[in-house]
C-alpha cells in the first residue's frame, strides 16, 4: 500500500514492492515448475491419442423428406448438426456396450471414470472426445485420449461405426462416411511435463505476488515519514537510516548500543543526526525551559542511543549540554559512554548525593551524564516529584540544554510525570516495526498528560525496503539490533567548526612519517 496517497499504489510503487521480494518470487517459482514437473512426469498417467475423420454428404433421396433438407442451408450447418449428435446419450451408451465387449473391466476402469462394470458412464466418453468440424469442409476430425491406446482406437472405430445409423435416423439428410479407420499409437501424447512445469512456475510466483500485495496492504507499520506528517500532523524532525544490511552478530549487552563518536561510522548517519540537531533547535527556538525528553512507544524502537547521539550532536555544536538517564527500570546510558551508575537520578532525587556528585562532568566536550542511579522501587514517584521539578528547574540554570532519556510511553507512566517540567516530548519510531496503532496509544497518553509533543524521529530506516526509501549509498555493516532499547552505531562522524578534533593533523602525520622512514634507513644501513 502506497502510504502516501492511502490505499492507491502506482507502477513505481508495485514494482519496488515486487523487487524488494524478487528472491522470493524466483525461488517459489523455480520450486514450483520442478514441483508441476517432477508431478507431471512421475506421477500423472500417461495419455496416448487417435483419430478418425469423417465426411458429410449432403444429399437427399428421392423418397426423402424435402422440407429436412431445405431447413439445412449448407454442408457447414449440417456438419454441426452432426456433432451434436454424436455427442448424444443415446451414441455414447451404444459405444459403451461395444467397448464393454472388446476389453475387460480392469482395462475400462483406468480409462473411464465412474465405471461401475456395467456401463461407462456417457460424460466420462465424451470427455475423452474432441470432435471438431474443419475449416471451410464438411470433414469431421474425432480425437480420442485415454491412457490405453488400443481403447483410443476403438473408441474412434466404433464411434464411426455407429454414427450412419443415429445419423440417419436423428436428421435424416445426408450422409456421413469415413475412408480409413483409427490406428493405434504407441507413442504417448501426454502428458506435457515441460508445458506442466511452466505453468507450475507461473502459479508460484503469482501466488507468491498475491502474498506480498496481501500482506503490504494489511501492514500497518511506519515506512514513510510522509504518514506520520498527514495522519498526526506533526513534524519529522529527524531520519535516521539503518546501516546493518541486514547481518545479525551476535553481540553481548554492552554491544548493543553505540556512540556517534565510535569509529566508521558512516557520513550519512552522522549528517542525519546534524540535521536532527538543527531541527530540535528550531522546534525549542520559542521555549523557555531548553528541557527535553525523548521516549519511544515501546521497548526496543532506539531511543536511548538516539537520546545519547543527539546530546553528542548538540555537544559537538557547542552548546553546554547535559544527558539524563532517566529510564531507571532499564537504564543504558552509564553503558553506552562507560560510566559508573553507583550515584545518578535516583539518589539525587531521593537526596541520598548532591547533584554535582551524581554528575559525570566532560564525558566529552560540552557534554556531561547523570546515570540512572540504583534501580529505585517507586520510578514514577521520583519522576513526578518537586524534588525531581527542582533538579531540573536548578540545572536548567547550569546548561544550555538538557536531554532526558525517558522509559517507552506504552510501557509505563513515567515519562507523562515530566510534563509541566520540560518543553516537550520527541518520539522514536522504528522504520517497519513501529506501528500506527501503537503511536496511537502513545499519542492518547501523551495528550492526557497534557504533554507537549516536538515531533517524531523515523528510526532505522531501511533504505532497500519499500516506500520512498532507495540505497543511495554503498555503505558498511556494523548498525545492530538486540532486545534492549536502542540501535547501534559504529562509526566516526566529520566534525563541525566548533567541535574538538581528535584526529591527527596534518604536521603530526608529515613528522611521523619522517621519523618512520628514518628507522628504516638506520636499520637497512646497520
Amino acid at each position: 500500500m502506497n502510504e502516501n496517497t492511502g490505499n492507491e499504489m502506482d507502477i513505481k510503487d508495485i514494482l519496488t514492492l515486487l523487487l524488494s521480494k524478487l528472491w522470493l518470487i524466483i525461488l517459489i517459482a523455480v520450486l514450483g515448475a520442478a514441483g508441476g514437473f517432477c508431478y507431471t512426469k512421475f506421477a500423472m498417467p500417461l495419455q496416448y491419442s487417435s483419430h478418425i475423420s469423417m465426411y458429410v454428404q449432403c444429399y437427399t433421396n428421392t423418397g426423402g423428406v424435402m422440407s429436412d433438407y431445405n431447413n439445412i442451408s449448407n454442408s457447414k450447418q449440417l456438419t454441426n448438426t452432426y456433432i451434436e449428435v454424436l455427442k448424444d446419450d443415446a451414441v455414447m451408451n451404444a459405444v459403451s456396450t461395444m467397448l464393454k465387449s472388446q476389453f475387460d473391466d480392469n482395462t475400462l476402469s483406468n480409462c473411464f471414470n465412474g465405471y461401475d462394470g456395467n456401463r461407462i458412464p456417457p460424460a466420462s466418453i465424451r470427455n475423452c472426445l474432441n470432435i471438431t468440424s474443419v475449416t471451410d469442409t464438411s470433414a469431421l476430425t474425432v480425437r480420442t485420449t485415454t491412457q490405453n491406446a488400443e481403447v483410443s482406437a476403438a473408441i474412434c472405430n466404433i464411434l464411426a461405426d455407429v454414427a450412419p445409423q443415429f445419423i440417419d435416423e436423428a436428421v435424416r439428410v445426408g450422409q456421413i462416411n469415413t475412408i480409413d479407420t483409427a490406428m493405434i499409437y504407441p507413442d504417448p501424447v501426454g502428458p506435457n511435463a515441460v508445458k506442466n512445469g511452466l505453468i507450475g512456475g507461473m502459479a508460484g510466483a503469482m501466488l507468491v505476488c498475491l502474498i506480498v500485495f496481501l500482506m503490504d496492504f494489511f501492514n500497518n507499520t511506519i515506512r514513510d515519514p510522509e504518514t506520520i506528517r498527514t495522519k498526526y500532523k506533526k513534524a519529522v524532525v529527524g531520519e535516521i537510516q539503518d546501516y546493518s544490511n541486514g547481518k545479525k552478530k551476535k553481540k553481548t549487552e554492552e554491544d548493543d548500543h553505540f556512540k556517534l563518536t565510535d569509529d566508521n561510522v558512516p557520513f550519512y548517519i552522522t549528517e542525519s543526526y546534524k540535521s536532527l540537531r538543527t531541527n530540535i533547535s528550531f522546534a525549542l527556538a520559542t521555549s523557555e525551559k531548553k528541557i527535553f525528553a525523548v521516549s519511544s512507544a515501546n521497548p526496543a524502537e532506539g531511543k536511548s542511543t538516539t537520546s545519547a547521539n543527539i546530546a553528542i550532536a548538540l555537544a559537538q555544536s557547542g552548546q553546554k549540554t547535559l544527558l539524563i538517564d532517566a529510564d531507571m527500570r532499564k537504564c543504558v546510558q552509564h553503558k553506552i559512554f562507560g560510566l559508573k551508575n553507583k550515584k545518578g537520578l535516583s539518589t539525587a532525587v531521593s537526596k541520598m548525593n548532591d547533584i554535582d556528585e551524581c554528575i559525570s562532568k566532560n564525558v566529552m566536550k560540552n557534554l556531561d551524564v547523570m546515570t540512572a542511579g540504583p534501580i529505585p522501587p517507586n520510578p514514577s514517584e521520583l519522576l513526578a516529584s518537586k524534588q525531581m521539578a527542582d533538579i531540573l528547574e536548578k540545572l536548567s540554570e547550569n546548561y544550555s540544554i538538557i536531554i532526558i532519556d525517558t522509559p517507552p510511553v506504552n510501557v509505563v507512566t513515567d515519562a507523562m510525570a515530566l510534563a509541566n517540567s520540560i518543553s516537550g516530548m520527541i518520539l522514536v519510531l522504528h522504520y517497519g516495526k513501529t506501528t500506527t496503532d501503537d503511536i496511537d496509544n502513545a499519542m492518547q497518553k501523551i495528550e492526557f498528560a497534557n504533554m507537549n509533543l516536538l515531533g517524531y524521529i523515523l528510526n532505522s530506516i531501511k533504505t532497500k525496503k519499500n516506500g520512498k526509501y532507495y540505497k543511495k549509498y554503498k555503505y558498511k555493516s556494523g548498525y545492530g539490533y538486540g532486545y534492549s532499547y536502542g540501535y547501534g552505531y559504529s562509526s566516526k562522524p566529520e566534525l563541525d567548526e566548533n567541535d574538538t578534533d581528535i584526529s591527527e593533523t596534518v604536521e603530526e602525520t608529515k613528522d611521523k612519517i619522517v621519523k618512520s622512514t628514518k628507522k628504516k634507513v638506520l636499520k637497512n644501513a646497520d
